[in-house]
């Protein structure tokens, strides 16, 4: 059996699906992006959040308890590839990345749920 201290270090050393993904309204086609160092856990973080009427969107927090989650698709828009057997820190390469779909989809107003950014 393995100790406490093992079961961490194990769990450091797993590598997770890194990427860019979107929450997107099937009944407006509004959008909500962002970035995750873990994207096979990021969506039950967020419908968690909307369940319990806390997610940080008011916006996408008002559609959803109007809609129904049945009204929403969670969807990877790209992933970063890691380096087999590397245990790197790919923060910036996520943030760059993110930031280009901000630009490109630009989820904003009347488009989608993102904050507008602060020029």
């Amino acid at each position: 059996m393995q100790t406490r201290k093992e079961l961490v270090q194990e769990y450091k050393q797993m590598a997770f699906r890194i990427g860019v993904f979107q929450i997107r309204n099937i009944t407006n086609g509004k959008i909500f992006v962002e970035g995750s160092s873990n994207l096979d856990k990021i969506w039950n973080r967020h419908r968690t959040e909307l369940n319990f009427g806390s997610h940080q969107s008011k916006a996408l927090q008002k559609d959803w308890n109007e809609l129904g989650a049945s009204s929403f698709a969670y969807e990877i828009l790209s992933e970063i590839e890691q380096k087999e057997g590397e245990n790197l820190d790919y923060t910036r390469d996520l943030k760059a990345l993110e930031q280009l779909y901000l630009e490109q989809l630009m989820p904003y107003g009347e488009k989608g749920y993102n904050p507008t950014p602060k020029i």
